[in-house]
């Protein structure tokens, strides 16, 4: 009897304890609209400011850097001999890449020596157009800034979002 009782109480209390109009909750999430024009300009902006900071760093530096159109900035540290590169080679590189404000993230001391195929993805589109201002044999030194690097989002891993990179570069074999 006690335990016919205990279990009818127990099942009232489950049932009475679920109701059938739930509590809602509201949660309100405030969304920013923006027009295409005002992120071209907001991009813009945050690329003139990136550029601004290249450029002390790289005054700070003295570093005699060329600039691309795109806005890569490179210097030859060691001339080569060998052929140019060009867009369907295979470039085998000795590398490592830095932060502009920290510590050597990756290099060839690490994880090897890189190959790819100059034209075809694989590696950040500044690297691309930084190994084919080169010889084989040839050092540079890479600033790439964020959109020719990683981006806004960076690499997931080591490289933050909206971060330059330096790359020292030796490319050291074509085929």
């Amino acid at each position: 009897m006690i335990r016919n009782l205990l279990i009818i109480f127990i099942l009232s209390g489950i049932l009475f304890s679920c109701s059938s109009n739930p509590t809602k909750i509201k949660v309100s999430t405030p969304v920013h609209k923006f027009t295409d024009d005002q992120l071209i300009n907001i991009n813009k902006g945050l690329m003139q400011n990136e550029k601004k900071e290249i450029d002390a760093f790289v005054a700070q530096k003295g570093w005699k850097m060329q600039i691309t159109s795109t806005g890569l900035r490179y210097m030859i540290i060691n001339q080569g001999n060998g052929p140019k590169a060009k867009v369907g080679n295979i470039a085998t590189i000795a590398y490592s890449v830095r932060l502009m404000k920290g510590p050597v993230v990756y290099s060839s001391e690490q994880s090897g020596l890189k190959s790819f195929e100059i034209g075809h993805g694989g590696v950040v589109t500044g690297l691309e157009e930084g190994i084919i201002l080169l010889k084989v044999g040839e050092k540079a030194k890479f600033i790439l800034p964020s959109h020719l690097a990683y981006g806004l989002t960076g690499d997931g891993n080591k490289v933050p979002p909206h971060t330059p990179i330096i790359y020292t570069v030796e490319l050291v074999n074509l085929n």
